[in-house]
């Protein structure tokens, strides 16, 4: 089962000094040779954001994003995995995790009803 990965920061999230994150390159390096990770990068910042709606058929773009949140996405990954548990497992390892959030939803598939 397919699952996309947000990778989520949060900016009022102070780290301490030694918190026991794991490095984001190790935890790459380990999903891919696994090959669970499919694909995954890092996204530019809000600000770089360009919102599309169509309302009466008017295409209307708004830059950043549309919807105001506290955590921001920073990266994604698409992962391929047995579950939801293996998901779980795979998310909680990610540095994100450590100091953000990580949010998980499954892939539907055009065609799967």
């Amino acid at each position: 089962m397919k699952y996309l990965m947000l990778v989520c920061v949060d900016p009022d999230f102070t780290p301490g000094a030694d918190d026991g994150k794991p490095d984001v390159d190790d935890w790459a390096g380990e999903m891919d040779g696994k090959g669970i990770r499919l694909m995954g990068d890092r996204t530019r910042p809000a600000s770089a954001a360009t919102t599309v709606r169509v309302r009466n058929r008017e295409v209307l773009v708004t830059d950043g994003p549309f919807v105001e949140t506290k955590d921001l996405i920073a990266g994604f990954d698409v992962l391929e995995c047995e579950d939801l548990d293996q998901a779980i497992e795979v998310a909680s390892k990610h540095p994100m995790a450590w100091a953000g959030a990580i949010e998980l939803r499954p892939v539907w598939p055009w065609g799967d009803e």
